[in-house]
């Protein structure tokens, strides 16, 4: 399968402000391109790339005041297959997890695990460890919070979804990966392309989405508590403790985004 994926972001500075963007293919699709996703800004400035230090492919530049435009235009080559099952996979005892998923058990600033604790572990404490159990807190979630666009909030918390019970998908990823954590399961937030190729008509309107990966039996596997089925053409573009490591733009200055626009389209 081939898939068309890009975005076009449009933005108004009232003055030169600097940003950087995380916009590209992760490193670990990168020999999946067919055509290669490269970051173009119109105006064009110079830009400047490094890795964060989870690897993350980043972008620094200085926007000029007045318009100014972020977009990027690949094509990936994907299996076609939808995202892995894997049933059997186990759970780790803290003192045999890799040092570097450590990390991943922690608090952070959307996963503020000190305040669902309780809760994780009474809903889930006697539930099957491993799998199940990742899957129980996805169902959990799905079920539990409600799906709106016109509710996201760059400053809710897993707690506040938990006691809200609404959200966009980087809440129902917080609060499941917060849920997790508090289980001792190592996990980490991802930002990317899910296509919508095999949902049924009419599509809603593009955009990035979130979901999670957890350690269990030596490796990540993906789960994905706002969809909460697999799906095809997932497309990774970062990885971190929540969606504070890994903004897809972070201005260091005000601005208006004019327009945002994503697509993931398959190229027959």
């Amino acid at each position: 399968m081939r898939i068309s994926i890009g975005c076009r972001l449009r933005y108004s500075f009232a003055q030169p402000t600097p940003l950087i963007a995380l916009l590209n293919v992760h490193y670990s699709r990168f020999g999946d391109l067919e055509r290669t996703d490269y970051l173009v800004t119109s105006p064009a400035v110079p830009i400047e790339s490094y890795r964060d230090g989870f690897g993350n492919w980043c972008t620094r530049m200085t926007a000029p005041a007045g318009e100014f435009c972020l977009s990027t235009d690949g094509i990936i080559r994907d299996t076609g297959q939808p995202d892995p099952v894997f049933p059997d996979a186990r759970e780790h005892a803290v003192q045999d997890l890799p040092s570097e998923t450590l990390v991943f058990l922690q608090g952070s600033r959307y996963c503020d695990t000190d305040l669902v604790s309780d809760e994780a572990w009474r809903r889930f404490g006697n539930t099957a460890p491993g799998w199940s159990r990742v899957q129980a807190i996805c169902d959990f979630v799905h079920g539990h919070v409600a799906f709106d666009y016109m509710l996201a909030d760059a400053t809710r918390t897993a707690s506040r979804t938990l006691a809200e019970r609404q959200g966009v998908c980087r809440d129902f990823a917080h609060l499941a990966i917060a849920l997790c954590r508090c289980m001792n399961i190592p996990a980490r937030y991802c930002t990317g392309y899910v296509s919508d190729i095999g949902e049924p008509l009419p599509h809603p309107p593009g955009d990035f989405a979130a979901w999670m990966e957890v350690f269990l039996s030596g490796e990540w596997h993906m789960f994905d508590p706002r969809n909460n089925k697999p799906r095809f053409a997932r497309v990774l573009i970062a990885r971190g403790r929540d969606a504070a490591d890994v903004p897809l733009t972070q201005t260091f200055g005000q601005n208006t985004l004019t327009e945002f626009k994503v697509w993931t389209d398959e190229v027959v």
